[in-house]
């Protein structure tokens, strides 16, 4: 099994990041996330999982947004309720398109649907092409260089102290992100009662 990841590892990446990107629900992200954790553990370039997650991000939002620019549209004119958003979405791409080209390679939902909309409002595609890249690059880097780091902390964690050891610096930190949003709960409750 080890031999497939190290084989086709990257190659998958790619794809499912590429597909996301193009407006298929897969699960890129997350395949970005895995890539990190296996290039800390030695079966990846960490360079190489970046540089493959933002092309195929920058290729599959082309994608997205030439779909959505040639056939978007008829699908939206088909259903007439839907008709009546486009002046209100070609008004938000003119004046916030390259923000929210850029954003939304960071918001789950908005990754998967941006580009099309992009197209679809009939956003210049040089603009889309430059928001796009900068996004897909700044996503890949950041999500990969932390799913490294987190990857090789808990590899040296484990290594260090042990799986019980690693569990339970993995539960203390979950139990004070748990403590400091109940203890914020308390104190917004506590302003809203004064």
């Amino acid at each position: 099994m080890q031999h497939i990841v190290d084989q086709y590892g990257l190659a998958f990446l790619f794809l499912i990041v590429a597909l996301e990107s193009a407006g298929v629900w897969v699960p890129g992200e997350t395949a970005l996330v895995a890539a990190g954790v296996l290039a800390s553990r030695g079966h990846f370039s960490i360079a190489a999982v970046i540089a493959l997650a933002a092309l195929g991000a920058i290729l599959g939002d082309n994608v997205g947004y030439w779909i959505g620019r040639v056939y978007g549209r008829k699908l939206f004119l088909r259903f007439g309720r839907l008709e009546a958003l486009l002046p209100r979405a070609e008004r938000f791409f003119r004046r916030h398109g390259g923000k929210a080209v850029f954003l939304a390679r960071f918001v789950a939902g908005i990754r998967v649907t941006g580009a099309w909309m992009a197209g679809i409002s009939h956003m210049p595609w040089w603009r889309f092409l430059a928001w796009n890249a900068a996004g897909g690059i700044a996503w890949a880097t950041a999500v990969g260089l932390v799913a490294y780091y987190l990857g090789r902390a808990a590899a040296d964690l484990i290594s260090q102290y042990g799986l019980i050891g690693g569990g339970a610096a993995v539960g203390l930190a979950v139990a004070i992100v748990v403590g400091i949003h109940f203890w914020r709960r308390r104190m917004e409750g506590k302003d809203a009662s004064n």
